[in-house]
């Protein structure tokens, strides 16, 4: 599936919103099947492509049509928000492992700050994760202009 040059916040939001009560449950019962299906998720999505996102097709199928309009400028570049989906990989990824390895307070740990960065985005529209690729993009160039 394609995806529009642009993404529109509210959808971004919905899936965090979503994203948020799959990390309380794996929170709640410390299942790392639960984090296992979100990492998954998160690596469809950081890594194949935005448009795999179950909870973004939902949006745009379900909700999207039933809201006004979003001027382009105030939609969002996906590169920031595939990052971020790459960010909340490599959290799961140790919050499956913990838990499955019954490494219980590592799995909470990791668990516990995608649950953070995701109800940051869901209720406030903060993206920790597009911040940090915007950090890493205003770097990595300047590194390379000191090599070339």
């Amino acid at each position: 599936m394609l995806m529009p040059a642009t993404l529109d916040p509210r959808g971004v939001r919905f899936t965090a919103a979503i994203t948020s009560v799959i990390l309380a449950i794996g929170l709640v019962t410390g299942s790392w099947r639960v984090l296992a299906v979100q990492t998954v998720l998160f690596a469809l999505c950081a890594f194949v492509g935005m448009g795999l996102n179950p909870w973004g097709a939902v949006f745009r199928s379900a909700v999207a049509p039933k809201l006004p309009p979003i001027p382009e400028s105030e939609r969002e570049a996906p590169a920031p928000v595939r990052f971020s989906q790459g960010v909340g990989f490599v959290f799961t990824v140790v919050a499956t492992a913990g838990y499955a390895l019954e490494w219980t307070t590592l799995g909470m740990v990791a668990n516990a700050f995608a649950l953070v960065a995701a109800l940051l985005n869901a209720a406030f529209g903060y993206c920790l994760g597009c911040q940090l690729y915007l950090v890493l993009r205003r770097v990595v160039p300047a590194k390379q202009a000191h090599t070339g």
